[in-house]
């Protein structure tokens, strides 16, 4: 279909130079691309245990109901946060994903005459919502590559472009793709430093596959000193519901009723709400879920070393690897053998893959299917 008619010029400033968040591939497009029908998806950070046990039976029970709009303040859920988490309901806002979470921060805080700052090789989503909205990104330089937590934040650099219009900082703790992370005394030294009138995020994505003995913490005990600070978390990661999109934030309650505010009526669907509300409850599938994901990490690491491969830090479920030549053009190679990975280069990272840590037979097919690329 043709037109003369330039659309282009009628959009929003914001939005005129955006492009869209590039997603992992999935795998009914390499199907039909090479004609693969075995296939390992090790690209979007995904549980491959799949959703918990408890999840599925909760949604089978509320198909029935999908006539009705789903509970808009999403009573149930919220309840269960509040119990799990030891914080009132007040303080929650449930998102379409943490996404949809992070868009509401720009959207309630951001505007053209403002700035928000996050670090260089940080999560995607922060320069969108940001442009989006019109709002100017600041970009932080992130750690050297000889430093202790190679391209990570650098918290010095980030508090040094923070200014009079800055509404919002963004940090991934642990962060995507690197998996590199701010350990406590850094964390808390940062939130204490940054003005009241910035709000901060900290993206906690990742946090439940933290190991306890790793310096990473969550941010939700500071909550009562930083009155500006909202902490994201996801049930798409470790929870294994990245197909139904549910998240949240937990935040000072004036922040919360901010949030709410611009939130979209019904933004989490009916059968996301059972779903979480079911998987919270389920101790034993999560822990089921770091077990995996830490024997899946040790496999990938002693393949990386027994290549010779460098690979960051990282406490999430996947590994951001240097492979020594152009990371896309390995990725590229790898979907002939029907493995899927995620190339960084668009976060300025184009030696590094990163891969998903999946279960052993799935890390397997990758190890083998990387040897003999890295081969030829």
């Amino acid at each position: 279909m043709t037109c003369d008619f330039d659309f282009l010029a009628l959009a929003a400033p914001g939005v005129r130079m955006l492009q869209p968040y590039p997603p992992g591939k999935p795998e009914s497009e390499l199907r039909r691309e090479y004609g693969l029908s075995d296939i390992v998806k090790l690209a979007s950070n995904e549980n491959p245990l799949g959703p918990s046990p408890l999840a599925l039976i909760a949604v089978r029970e509320a198909l029935s109901g999908l006539a009705r709009y789903p509970d808009g303040n999403g009573f149930a859920l919220k309840t269960a946060l509040s119990a799990k988490l030891g914080l009132s309901m007040s303080m929650l806002t449930l998102g379409n994903g943490s996404n949809d979470v992070l868009e509401l921060v720009a959207r309630a805080f951001l505007t053209p005459e403002h700035e928000a700052v996050f670090s260089e090789h940080a999560f995607a989503v922060y320069p969108i919502v940001t442009q989006a909205i019109g709002a100017t990104a600041r970009v932080a330089k992130a750690n050297r590559p000889d430093h202790a937590m190679p391209y990570g934040h650098d918290p010095a650099a980030m508090l040094e472009l923070i200014n009079d219009r800055t509404r919002v900082l963004f940090i991934a703790n642990p962060n995507n793709p690197t998996g590199t992370w701010l350990k406590t005394a850094e964390l808390e030294t940062l939130l204490a430093a940054v003005p009241e009138h910035v709000i901060v995020v900290v993206d906690e994505a990742y946090v439940e596959y933290v190991e306890a003995e790793t310096d990473c913490p969550t941010a939700l005990p500071w909550l009562d000193r930083f009155p500006n600070l909202i902490v994201t978390r996801s049930f798409s990661k470790a929870y294994g519901l990245a197909g139904l999109r549910v998240g949240y934030a937990v935040s000072h309650p004036q922040v919360a009723d901010l949030l709410n505010r611009v939130r979209q009526p019904f933004n989490v669907n009916s059968l996301a709400l059972v779903a979480a509300t079911a998987a919270l409850a389920d101790l034993d599938y999560l822990e089921r879920s770091r077990t995996l994901n830490r024997a899946g990490m040790q496999q990938l690491q002693a393949a990386c070393r027994h290549w010779g491969l460098n690979w960051l830090p990282s406490v999430g479920n996947f590994l951001c690897v240097n492979v020594g030549r152009p990371g896309r053009e390995v990725f590229l190679e790898l979907l002939k053998h029907g493995v899927i990975v995620r190339p960084v280069d668009n976060y300025g990272l184009p030696d590094f893959l990163r891969i998903s840590v999946g279960a052993e037979a799935e890390n397997a097919r990758l190890i083998a299917a990387l040897g003999a690329v890295l081969k030829d």
